[in-house]
């Protein structure tokens, strides 16, 4: 007998897209993605420059957390806000967002500028990565959606290649603003390609009620940790008044959210979402996971500019074997995963191998050459992007379909935080040691032996972080994948 849908639900009937037109539509989707992803791997290789062009290289890490920051925050929104307009107009909202941080970002006159325009990019760009992986989500079932993981690591591995080489190439031979201005094409073209396609995307309109309260909440008590964490041991000591005053105000944000989250009708984050385990460990271990890979892929030029004495291209080209590492981990982990029974022991593998080769990252730091250090980087990578597949699958197949959006926004609101209280926590540890985040090459180069012991510390720190991911995800339980026929496809609206 078939039942009415809730009042809170409201629903166009439409046919089933075709395999063809679930291509297209992904294939659109994943452009949008692209805009992001290659966002963050272009701008690693040009901080060094970046800082010398418009001084304050201190808060070099704030290019990165400032656009985490805003990512991390408004990725749970976004599956919401689709969900009440639309995936189509919503992911066109975001891109629009993201081209206009680019533009500041690009014209940006002196950091504090380049930080605001790269936090409007954040806001744009956990947009994309969040409804990417929803749309996916709405279309495929979780035993068919980890072959699609390659699609996904296709879309990683151009960004892995052309960020890096065009980052390093712009900020040395041309101008560091044209990692910021090469968006503004991309963006308007991935604005034709994908308005057709999508749509035909098949969602569910339901009414939701944004927490803009609770995001701002979020962005507030986010912002205090991050700049305790960046002046904390390098401007002021760590128990200096402003310090601790810093850190007493995030606290006490934090705690503020906390009792939102419990009493309000819609959380930003869900805690219904939330009390399911295998949500709750997969989140948290992505936490971890993205705390270490991130963290390391920023700092890793800084190592090769300061230890290596390669220049800005040249770090940027030595980016490649992490980067394309993490790509072709997470290719063949999502490959594998739909044949095998127990597919979380693919993440216990993985992270249990890059928490070896980060340990020995840490412990050849001064003394391997730049090619053991390129070996130790892929492997490392390789062993993160295993993960990846398989705690977004795991997270999506624990949840029905009316929840999927806000489960893939609470695994992407979790991995931003990850990475942004990554990269802060590395950048408290360069400061407080006093690494050369505005210079580069040879003019660090000198220095070099001296600053061994503060990346060992880096590399550490994201050996510590790879340890606890491989305990949580030893703890995540494991769900047979749903198939084609345990699930509904949702019907479409414009």
């Amino acid at each position: 007998m078939n039942k009415a849908p809730p009042p809170h639900e409201m629903a166009v009937a439409a046919s089933v897209p075709s395999e063809q037109e679930k291509n297209v539509i992904i294939a659109g989707v994943l452009l949008s993605m692209l805009l992001a992803a290659l966002d963050q791997t272009i701008v690693a290789p040009a901080m060094p420059t970046i800082g010398r062009a418009l001084g304050h290289a201190d808060y070099l890490p704030w290019i990165v957390t400032g656009y985490l920051l805003t990512a991390t925050a408004i990725a749970p929104l976004y599956g919401k806000i689709s969900d009440v307009h639309g995936r189509r107009p919503t992911i066109f909202a975001a891109i629009i967002i993201f081209l206009v941080g680019s533009l500041i970002s690009a014209l940006a006159p002196n950091m504090l500028v380049l930080i605001i325009g790269r936090a409007v990019q954040g806001l744009g760009g956990g947009g994309l990565f969040a409804l990417s992986q929803t749309v996916i989500g709405d279309l495929v079932p979780p035993r068919e959606r980890a072959r699609y993981a390659a699609w996904i690591s296709g879309t990683w591995a151009v960004a892995s290649i052309a960020g890096p080489l065009l980052g390093g190439t712009f900020a040395q031979h041309l101008h560091w603003s044209l990692i910021f201005w090469i968006n503004i094409p991309l963006g308007l073209a991935a604005l034709a390609i994908i308005n057709n396609p999508l749509k035909k995307l098949p969602v569910t309109a339901r009414a939701h009620r944004i927490d803009a309260a609770g995001a701002a909440l979020l962005i507030a008590a986010t912002a205090l940790l991050l700049l305790a964490l960046n002046w904390g041991g390098s401007r002021y000591s760590w128990l200096s008044p402003t310090i601790l005053g810093l850190l007493a105000s995030s606290a006490a944000l934090w705690a503020v959210f906390g009792l939102r989250l419990r009493h309000t009708t819609e959380p930003l984050i869900s805690l219904e979402v939330l009390g399911n385990p295998v949500v709750r460990y997969g989140t948290l271990a992505m936490f971890t996971v993205q705390a270490a890979n991130v963290g390391l892929s920023v700092y890793l030029p800084v190592y090769m500019q300061s230890i290596h004495g390669l220049s800005a291209s040249s770090s940027g080209i030595a980016m490649l074997g992490l980067l394309l590492g993490t790509v072709l981990g997470a290719s063949i982990s999502g490959r594998t995963i739909p044949r095998v029974p127990h597919y979380k022991m693919i993440a216990v593998a993985g992270a249990l191998f890059s928490l070896i080769c980060l340990a020995a990252l840490a412990f050849l730091a001064g003394r391997a050459s730049l090619f053991v250090i390129e070996l130790l980087t892929v492997g490392a990578g390789f062993g993160t992007g295993t993960t990846f597949p398989v705690a977004t699958v795991s997270v999506q197949n624990a949840v029905d379909q009316a929840h999927l959006g806000v489960a893939t926004g609470v695994l992407t609101f979790l991995r931003s935080l990850g990475g942004a209280l990554g990269v802060a926590v590395l950048g408290a540890i360069a400061l407080s040691n006093g690494l050369p985040l505005g210079g580069e090459g040879s003019e660090a180069l000198s220095a070099a032996t001296t600053l061994v012991a503060p990346f060992a510390y880096i590399f550490l720190t994201c050996t510590a972080a790879m340890a606890l991911s491989l305990i949580i995800f030893h703890l995540m339980p494991e769900k047979p994948l749903r198939g084609r026929i345990e699930r509904d496809m949702p019907v479409a609206v414009e």
